[in-house]
């Protein structure tokens, strides 16, 4: 990290898709940043809306990364990424309202754990402003994926700057000495977890998420995604994430609640036929078949890599809560 005396450039990354009625209120926010140096990239998916006219017109100072197709939230956030200048590098997404101290604080907890990777930061509903959607991401033992607070009241329960497994990528930051060493997102999964499956590479590399409950971003969730798109995807990329990152001693010793997870997603969604995010999901799950063999030629690079014991990733996996429940 650079020194107090040179802060390090922070590069903002926002991925875009026709959002051009969300990007002012998120690039005014991060004009309210009180953090500098800060360069601010917008990676656009062929918008067909008034978003590139937005942009040059109101806010020169952005860099446009404008791609020739849609790309998917993989896709731009790599691309921006990639011509990002920054020693930290954050995705944001275009639906948000930064906290005028965001950036502040998120490269403040990074420089006080030195050992962290990368960021995630305390993200609350738009229109629920004592609401959380996550508190930083949890991996269950039994590979669900869990935001951490998801829904609850914000009464402090989540205002201590810890350890969790992840970063939500609609409000994360990375260090680029990280990101050097593990790679990007990876774009087989387009859209939807690609966050959880960048995080164990990093957690299987050594390095540690910090959540920092002073950085505080608004997130109008599912504005830009969501519903049938983040079902399906969701349903495809979870079985991913099983097959390349979950370390095989553990697929040992716990398949059996992998499994039973998987099935009982797949009951929910049968139960929930009728609804067309419900059959998404089930699509996604059929669709993962084709990409595993991908899947584990990339695994067997990625478990090599592995500079952690066992029972240390075992230990930062969150347990089945015995109720079935995510847990707080």
């Amino acid at each position: 990290m650079a020194t107090d005396a040179a802060p390090a450039l922070v590069s903002v990354v926002i991925p875009n898709w026709n959002g051009a009625q969300h990007l002012p209120t998120c690039l005014d926010a991060l004009r309210a940043q009180t953090y500098t140096p800060v360069e601010i990239i917008v990676a656009d998916n062929a918008s067909s809306d008034e978003s590139l006219p937005l942009l040059a017109g109101r806010y020169p100072e952005v860099r446009v990364v404008a791609l020739p197709e849609n790309r998917g939230f993989t896709g731009a956030c790599n691309a921006g990424m990639q011509a990002a200048n920054g020693e930290i590098v954050v995705l944001l997404n275009n639906d948000t309202e930064a906290d005028p101290a965001w950036l502040s604080e998120i490269i403040g907890a990074l420089n006080r754990h030195p050992e962290a990777g990368f960021a995630a930061s305390k993200m609350l509903l738009f229109d629920d402003r004592a609401r959380f959607h996550t508190a930083g991401d949890l991996y269950r033992i039994d590979g669900r994926l869990v935001n951490r607070g998801v829904w609850q009241r914000d009464s402090g329960q989540y205002d201590r700057e810890e350890y969790v497994f992840s970063a939500c990528g609609g409000a994360a930051a990375y260090r680029r000495a990280m990101l050097d060493e593990i790679g990007l997102l990876d774009d087989d999964f387009f859209f939807s977890a690609e966050d959880m499956d960048l995080a164990w590479r990093a957690q299987l590399a050594g390095y540690r998420c910090i959540y920092a409950p002073r950085a505080v971003v608004y997130h109008r969730l599912a504005a830009t995604g969501g519903g049938v798109t983040a079902s399906f995807y969701d349903g495809r990329n979870m079985i991913w994430i099983l097959v390349k990152d979950y370390p095989a001693a553990l697929w040992r010793k716990h398949w059996r609640r992998i499994i039973r997870a998987q099935f009982a997603l797949a009951w929910e969604a049968l139960r929930a036929w009728r609804g067309a995010a419900a059959r998404a999901r089930l699509r996604g799950m059929a669709a993962s078949a084709p990409g595993l063999p991908r899947m584990l030629r990339k695994r067997r690079a990625i478990q090599r890599g592995r500079r952690v014991p066992i029972a240390y990733l075992e230990s930062i996996l969150t347990p089945v809560p015995v109720d079935g429940t995510d847990p707080a």
